[in-house]
């Protein structure tokens, strides 16, 4: 099987599929990447160890850190003590808290995740409304960078800027014509 067919077979498969957990797999938040295709991981629980990626995904599908993901327990692991089966994206997540299979240690996490984006969504169309802009032009299920830090830039301080820049520029032409 050549590598293009390999890969969207593959990606079907993780963006196609609603999956449930078994009873010996778990889910786990990915919280970063260790090299050579570990993944730290954390359980709803908190106990955190090593996850690793299996080839069928490797150069194939990313994970990043705050992603969620089914793995299944390798037994004679010492610190790799799992292999991702499964990762799981948006409607994912959903399906599995509509079944009620979703880890309760997660759920606040989700909670607060919810609170903030609805604020930074409610602040958006705050300034989508004083603009005037579309509807059609709504950036909310655009891929947010969590690696970097979120900068609020205010645009009172560049205002008064520019009025004390013109202010001192009248003063030094005054000074420089007496």
């Amino acid at each position: 099987m050549s590598q293009a067919t390999k890969r969207k077979h593959v990606v079907k498969e993780v963006l196609g599929d609603l999956i449930t957990p078994t009873e010996n797999q778990q889910i786990v938040k990915v919280t970063g990447s260790r090299g050579n295709n570990l993944h730290e991981a954390v359980t709803a629980q908190g106990e955190t160890f090593l996850v690793s990626m299996p080839t069928k995904f490797r150069k194939n599908i990313w994970i990043k850190r705050g992603d969620y993901v089914i793995v299944d327990p390798i037994e004679e692991g010492e610190k790799v003590k799992a292999e991702i089966s499964f990762i799981l994206y948006k409607d994912h997540i959903q399906y599995l808290q509509k079944q009620q299979l979703w880890p309760e240690g997660f759920m606040e996490e989700q909670s607060s995740q919810d609170k903030t984006s609805s604020k930074e969504e409610e602040a958006e169309g705050r300034d989508d409304e004083e603009e005037g802009s579309d509807s059609e032009d709504d950036d909310s299920d655009l891929f947010v960078n969590t690696n970097r830090c979120n900068y609020q830039y205010s645009e009172s301080e560049d205002e008064d800027n520019t009025e004390e820049e013109e202010e001192d520029e009248e003063e030094k032409r005054t000074e420089n014509g007496s």
